[in-house]
């Protein structure tokens, strides 16, 4: 019986270590991808913006990230949709960055609830 039972606990002791190897390769493909991911956006914004538009988008990327991921979106469709003439320049980039800043804009309202309580000054007039 020991035998068996012995025979019992490798098999599961197997079974949990090829499930283990089994998602690490899973994880390792995801980061592969994602890897492959963000070298084909950089070579793409390589290619569309020129060196200044470059170090100004990626000021903004460590201020606003989200606001950074939108503009690399938005160039990456243009470039893919042909709809940019050459390379970006700052000032492209600031306008580029202005149109995104107004799509994006986010208002602010404060409204104020004024409870309207007894004044205790009109009671002692008596």
């Amino acid at each position: 019986m020991a035998d068996e039972e012995l025979e019992a606990i490798r098999r599961q002791r197997m079974a949990e270590l090829q499930a283990k190897h089994g998602d690490s390769s899973d994880q390792q493909g995801q980061q592969e991808a994602k890897q492959r991911e963000t070298e084909m956006r950089n070579s793409i914004l390589a290619q569309v913006l020129d060196q200044s538009a470059r170090a100004r988008l990626s000021n903004l990327a460590l201020v606003k990230p989200d606001k950074a991921k939108a503009v690399e979106n938005y160039l990456i469709q243009m470039a893919r949709f042909g709809q940019l003439g050459g390379k970006i320049t700052e000032n492209g980039l600031i306008e580029i960055l202005e149109k995104v800043n107004q799509q994006t804009e986010k208002k602010t309202t404060v409204k104020f609830n004024r409870r309207r309580v007894m004044d205790s000054d009109e009671e002692d007039d008596d």
